[in-house]
């Protein structure tokens, strides 16, 4: 657990908390043990709730694991108390963590950031973790492009799982962005001890946020759709084009065969005995390739 203190405003921040981190903290701020449960054991989805002297709130954010190229979700804990802000986390926020150092090792933003309540640096938390949001949106924007590209150079092939990988991104943010916006519509419309009524348009500040990121996600998510039914229309082209060779080339090949194997079942074949016999029957072949590629040509099938 690591602490920060200015003038009556406490944070502690703690990392992957063990039982011993939790037990102090519920001890030193008589925490509801539900708050507790909620600390030691993962939380599904984001909520807001009001215990006597304390508002627990357990919010989600969009993490990139550039292994996998996919978004996973982070989940905060978050407690607020009278003078005193708790966050907990197991996964590595990079984001949180650069912002608490930032704090911790700088007075300046102490004092822009920690001279009023909890719940008002709580506010400019969401707000770093929100904007955070803005380059990952900017990095499926350029994978977008990245796929459009690809798929007009010729590579449809190779884009079908890159789309995939795109789609998968786009449907595991939303997954995790959709839930926050009920939760801070919550701490602006109802009237918890612990924010400020002067606070509320700040709060609702951060909706206007989010639902700018879920417009981005859904824009994205229309593109890479588009995107794959353009990719799979121009592969069923390529397709329908490659079958269309085949099928002509068998065509094509059909006479020669069909004459080929009357040839086979006769005992006496024609011109036999002529020393120009295999030419002879060659040029027939090629004659009545040439009559179906005529036909096929006046039919418009070429």
């Amino acid at each position: 657990m690591e602490t920060i203190k200015h003038n009556n405003l406490t944070w502690h921040y703690f990392k992957e908390p063990s039982a011993d981190d939790i037990l102090s903290i519920q001890k030193k701020y008589n925490l509801h043990p539900l708050i507790i449960e909620e600390f030691s054991t993962p939380t599904l989805r984001p909520k807001a709730t009001q215990y006597d002297n304390s508002l627990f709130l357990s919010i989600h954010i969009p993490l990139y694991d550039t292994e996998n190229k996919t978004t996973y979700p982070a989940e905060i804990d978050i407690v607020i108390c009278e003078n005193t802000l708790i966050t907990s986390h197991d996964r590595d926020i990079f984001q949180l963590n650069d912002f608490f150092n930032e704090l911790k090792n700088d007075k300046d933003k102490k004092e822009i950031y920690m001279n009023q309540s909890p719940s008002a640096l709580l506010r400019f938390i969401i707000e770093m973790l929100l904007e955070s949001c803005f380059p990952k949106l900017d990095h499926i924007s350029n994978k977008l492009d990245n796929v459009e590209n690809e798929i007009f150079a010729g590579h449809e092939k190779e884009m079908v799982f890159e789309i995939s990988l795109v789609k998968r991104d786009i449907l595991n943010f939303r997954r995790t962005m959709k839930p926050q916006r009920s939760v801070f519509e919550s701490l602006v419309q109802k009237d918890f001890q612990l924010i400020e009524p002067e606070l509320k348009p700040y709060y609702q500040d951060l909706i206007g946020t989010n639902i700018r990121i879920w417009n981005n996600l859904e824009s994205a998510k229309e593109t890479i759709e588009s995107l794959e039914e353009t990719n799979n229309s121009l592969l069923s082209n390529k397709l329908d084009l490659t079958m269309k060779v085949l099928t002509i080339f068998s065509a094509v090949m059909l006479p020669m065969t069909v004459y080929s194997n009357i040839l086979a079942m006769s005992a006496d074949i024609p011109f036999g005995k002529d020393p120009s016999a295999f030419w002879i029957h060659l040029t027939i072949m090629f004659l009545l390739s040439g009559i179906t590629i005529s036909i096929f040509k006046i039919k418009k099938w070429l």
